[in-house]
């Protein structure tokens, strides 16, 4: 069975960090580009950053840059998202996806295969 799951999300402080992973099952995310995504009550569910399949080259929305970290490790068929400097405005679900052949709209939802069911992630004081 294929499966994304997303965890290490919960409350935070401002200023926090939070690492959320995302372990595939039932296939190999070598092959596939990753995506983290959010969505926040009321709005729509936005690309945050990307990681590729090929050469490794990692992708950020302007919001998150110099603060996240996207990171992948192919023995442990899992991709990581490190969360630094935490602001209330990241407060959201986040999900990770896996696109087969992405292409150069990175954050285009329906290029990607597979979803996980999210984990929330709360910055507040």
């Amino acid at each position: 069975q294929v499966q994304l799951v997303e965890s290490g999300g919960g409350l935070v402080q401002p200023g926090g960090s939070l690492r959320l992973s995302c372990a595939a099952s039932g296939f190999t995310l070598d092959y596939y580009a990753i995506g983290w995504f959010r969505q926040a009550p009321g709005k729509e569910r936005e690309g945050v950053s990307c990681i590729s399949s090929s050469d490794g080259s990692t992708y950020y929305a302007d919001s998150v840059k110099g603060r996240f970290t996207i990171s992948r490790d192919n023995a442990k068929n899992t991709v990581y998202l490190q969360m630094n400097s935490l602001k209330p405005e990241d407060t959201a679900v986040y999900y990770c996806a896996a696109s087969y052949g992405l292409g150069p709209k990175r954050y285009d939802l329906a290029s990607y295969d597979y979803w996980g069911q999210g984990t929330q992630v709360t910055v507040s004081s």
